[in-house]
């Protein structure tokens, strides 16, 4: 097939406008289209007064040979990729001991799946609850103020993206096309098939619950075992080797092969391994507030007269701004139409993050806007970042009255140095409530610092970015992992053999499709340690 690049139409154009840009492209009848797909579908908004989608198009023809040659010079025109995914190799009919996947965020799930797929009937071991019991409990805790430290917005199947806006996306280098599978998989198992040519792809939380559902199912239908309230207690390493995991009832599993897929905030976990001396180091990350806006602001400024048209949806930004101090500030998880939601999974700590339905229809827009820091702002050893974020989330606990309802403040009392008293135009959506007054002392100054400046810089880009009726909710901090667990070429930890440190958790993904794709790389280096010939070979 062939793959067209950089087709551009008016935002209103007709069903059949793209066969005959098509058509015009390759300067070829109708009879010689055999058919197309849509690869990817972006828009061009750099003019506001003239939206224009851009499509790649995988086409079929029977004058591929004579087109390829006669387009040899144009960039846009290329032979389309083999995406196909084919399995590395087939678990050993002599398999002695079963792999073991820790956690069942995207990262395991689809380790998970993928081991099963090549027959080697993973177990997945999950400390928090199901989906469907794990969603009763989180949304509990959001209105009741409840937090089960085992099951919330963090822990239990499906992971931290669960809980969010089910982006799949990444600025990943994926030059064996795995994020492809990941789509894939995901379209098989409920997802719209939008996903695999819309430009940021999203599912939405409650289409996510069923599609991980249908996920589990196939693992078990392929041999795999998922154990929902198992929390490993402690991995048994003897001379640099894993033979094996314990679990919190004493149960120990024999095994040589462990995928490490926890997710950034299982600190019980990373203290486990620190203290049985696997190799940890301290990573950067950031942390700052969520900001609330109308979302209707956010559609006239990205797109103008065109707000609204539903080709378009929501709109969504990306910003950042390099600090005076040095210091970067920077958009994160950016929810279109969506909410801020309550994400501690620790008692007397305060997170939060922000989640959209399918439809990106509420009346706010939310992002986090954070500043980047460093081990040198967390010297103290490789689990100091976790300390660090442990004693920002107390006091943002502590302000918001410790009740888990959240500190919040206005952008406009933020940017003058007053506390706030009373809402304006822009209500939070945060459950179970923001309690209004001064976020000065919930960062470290140079945050504070950053963040006003920040804001002010964002408003030149965004007009109505820095409007004093929008609301900062506290805090943002778990970002990202503030640990890496080295690994090696094999992707084992750089001092313990069979230990597969993967995700977000580890330090190797962010977010819901690069998560996915570390699994993959992750499963098919477990497989091929047990097997020594490729598929194709063997």
């Amino acid at each position: 097939m062939l793959r067209l690049n950089e087709i551009k139409l008016p935002l209103d154009h007709s069903e059949a406008a793209l066969q005959k840009a098509i058509l015009k492209k390759l300067s070829i009848p109708e009879a010689d289209l055999s058919r197309y797909t849509i690869f990817k579908r972006s828009y061009d908004a750099r003019k506001k007064s003239k939206i224009l989608l851009v499509y790649i198009v995988d086409v079929e023809t029977p004058k591929e040979k004579a087109l390829l040659k006669q387009f040899k010079k144009d960039p846009h025109v290329t032979l389309t990729p083999d995406m196909a995914y084919r399995m590395v190799t087939a678990a050993p009919d002599d398999q002695d001991l079963r792999p073991v996947v820790i956690g069942t965020g995207p990262c395991g799930m689809f380790a998970g799946l993928l081991l099963a797929q090549m027959g080697f009937r993973p177990i997945l071991l999950e400390r928090g609850k199901s989906v469907r019991e794990r969603s009763v409990d989180t949304f509990g805790f959001w209105l009741k103020k409840r937090l089960n430290p085992e099951s919330n917005a963090q822990f239990g199947e499906g992971g931290a993206g669960t809980f969010s806006d089910g982006k799949l996306y990444s600025q990943v280098r994926d030059r064996k096309h795995y994020g492809r599978k990941v789509l894939t998989e995901l379209v098989k198992a409920g997802a719209s098939p939008e996903i695999l040519y819309i430009n940021k792809p999203h599912i939405g939380t409650y289409r996510l619950v069923k599609i991980v559902q249908n996920l589990r199912a196939k693992i078990e239908a392929l041999g795999g075992e998922i154990r929902f309230q198992c929390r490993v207690k402690d991995i048994e390493i003897e001379q640099g080797q894993v033979r094996g995991v314990m679990l919190e009832n004493g149960e120990v599993i024999a095994c040589r092969h462990v995928v490490l897929a926890v997710g950034h905030s299982a600190r019980d976990t990373f203290e486990m391994l620190h203290k049985r001396g696997v190799y940890i180091e301290a990573k950067p990350f950031s942390i700052g507030f969520r900001i609330e806006h109308p979302q209707s602001l956010i559609d006239r400024c990205r797109f103008g007269e065109q707000a609204g048209h539903e080709r378009l949806g929501s709109a969504d930004y990306k910003l950042v701004h390099h600090c005076q101090n040095g210091r970067s500030v920077y958009s994160f998880c950016m929810c279109p139409g969506g909410k801020v939601v309550a994400a501690a999974s620790e008692p007397g700590r305060l997170v939060t993050n922000g989640m959209s339905e399918y439809a990106r229809d509420e009346s706010n827009a939310n992002s986090a806007i954070v500043v980047g820091i460093t081990p040198e702002d967390y010297p103290d050893g490789p689990l100091a970042g976790i300390e660090l974020q442990r004693s920002l989330e107390k006091r943002a606990f502590e302000l918001g009255g410790g009740t888990y309802e959240a500190p919040g403040q206005l952008v406009g009392d933020f940017l003058a140095g007053r506390p706030s008293a009373d809402f304006g135009a822009v209500y939070p959506s945060y459950k179970p409530g923001v309690k209004l007054g001064d976020l000065e002392g919930s960062l470290p100054r140079f945050a504070i610092a950053s963040l006003k400046e920040a804001i002010l810089a964002f408003d030149k880009k965004i007009h109505g970015f820095a409007m004093n009726d929008a609301v900062l909710t506290g805090i943002e901090t778990r970002t990202s992992s503030p640990i890496r667990i080295k690994r090696n070429q094999n992707y084992q930890s750089l001092n313990t053999v069979g230990l597969y440190p993967a995700g977000e958790g580890a330090g190797y993904a962010g977010g819901i499709l690069s998560a996915g794709i570390d699994g993959i790389k992750v499963a098919e280096a477990v497989a091929l340690s047990h097997w020594s010939k490729p598929l194709e070979e063997a």
